[in-house]
């Protein structure tokens, strides 16, 4: 079996990969289709292993191909769909083991002569998530272990350690999760070059999109990329096509919004008919919220001065979105789909999880006040049983009600 690695880029992934090689193999074959674009040529001719180990050795300088000793690395391997085929017989074969990763893998696949089902292993990988931002911050396994019993016993936790958390939070926001990003920060605290590699990378994005998107896709998916936080400013809580372009409808937009999605750039949130299980049975495919991916790239998207807003807690319009999109990247990066409730502008539900085999109503509060006429009114009337909020706050609870810090989204 294969294990073929998946996310958007630069989120680690052939870094993870090479450092896993260096400890656990003797022999190390990286093969990087973006890099050399003339590696191609090994999988032009027949996919048996031998012809494989023939091409690669001829082609890649210096090296070895020991059975059971040799990991094959297959770095963005997108940009060749006949080496996807290939892991089909080098699985088979299993003298060598092999990964590959890829950044654009669901865009790509329609290109696959014939792809390896039953071959390869898929893992996602994401940017760093806040617990893995607390370690690379110094902050030990044991402190999160402390931290996570105050959720698990629903207690206070001690102010000087509550607040450090939430300093922590408003810095994770404003960096995000970006590995580079992250180690920039925590060598230099320094926020001015954090946003200046962020802004690189919105750049990288934008060239994807100019480099991979076919024809007319390229100007839409780049309109809908640069309109993420145009949506989450508004009030609407679906997205609306006429800020992206006035008039503009989802029979234009609705494939860009998927090419996003499928580059790792965006996450959808869905609405329901009805707040009650299975949430993906009673998900709306045609209204929906958009996030980003990473909030630490959707702050370098917005204005400078941003990055000081919130660390002071002085955003306004933008800190509920803002708030509201780590949370969903924070559920995301935790396996599970998004989904919200909106009905009528008199009920609206940030989102809806599924824990303990029980739905859940989430409310994410930017401000202290944390009062809700929609959650008491979801409890009241529509048959949940327990809500959370999530807010600046310390832990509280109440009947049907539990309040935790923001910080603490990352136990649910």
């Amino acid at each position: 079996m294969t294990l073929l690695v998946k996310g958007a880029r630069q989120v680690g992934k052939t870094y993870s990969i090479m450092q896993f090689a260096k400890k656990n193999y003797q022999h190390f074959v990286n093969i990087n289709f973006d890099e050399n674009p003339g590696y191609k040529a090994i999988f032009e001719g027949d996919l048996d292993v031998e012809t494989l180990i023939k091409q690669i050795t001829l082609r890649v300088p210096g090296v070895r191909m020991i059975p059971k000793k040799t990991l094959i690395f297959l770095d963005e391997i997108q940009n060749c769909p006949k080496a996807q085929t290939a892991l089909k017989f080098i699985s088979q074969d299993r003298r060598f083991d092999c990964i590959a990763t890829g950044s654009l893998l669901g865009i790509m696949n329609k290109e696959i002569p014939s792809y390896p089902v039953g071959y390869v292993e898929h893992i996602e990988m994401y940017s760093m998530d806040f617990e893995e931002f607390l370690w690379a911050n110094d902050i030990s396994t044991t402190s999160i272990a402390d931290i996570r019993g105050y959720f698990e016993r629903k207690e206070k936790v001690p102010p000087a350690m509550h607040n450090r958390m939430m300093e922590l939070f408003r810095e994770y926001i404003v960096v995000g999760g970006m590995p580079r990003v992250v180690q920039e920060f925590t060598d230099t605290h320094n926020f001015n070059t954090v946003l200046n590699i962020q802004r690189d990378l919105i750049s990288d994005y934008a060239n994807d999109i100019a480099k991979y998107a076919v024809g007319s896709e390229r100007v839409k998916a780049r309109s809908c990329f640069f309109s993420i936080p145009k949506q989450l400013a508004k009030d609407y809580k679906k997205f609306q096509y006429g800020i992206v372009e006035k008039k503009g409808t989802a029979r234009k937009f609705s494939g860009s919004l998927e090419w996003l999605y499928e580059a790792g750039i965006i996450i959808f949130c869905y609405n329901l008919r009805a707040p009650e299980l299975p949430l993906d049975g009673n998900a709306m495919n045609d209204a929906f919220k958009v996030y980003m991916r990473d909030t630490g790239l959707l702050t370098a998207m917005l204005e400078d001065g941003t990055q000081a807003d919130i660390i002071d807690g002085k955003l306004g319009i933008y800190k509920g979105a803002l708030y509201e999109n780590i949370i969903a990247d924070i559920f995301g990066k935790l396996g599970k789909k998004l989904y919200y409730y909106e009905y009528r502008s008199q009920i609206e539900i940030d989102f809806f999880i599924r824990r303990n085999s029980k739905i859940h109503a989430v409310e994410v509060k930017s401000a202290g006040n944390t009062k809700s006429k929609s959650m008491n009114n979801i409890l009241k009337n529509y048959g949940i049983e327990h809500g959370i909020k999530l807010s600046s706050n310390n832990v509280s609870v109440s009947e049907k009600v539990d309040m935790f810090p923001l910080y603490m989204a990352i136990f649910l």
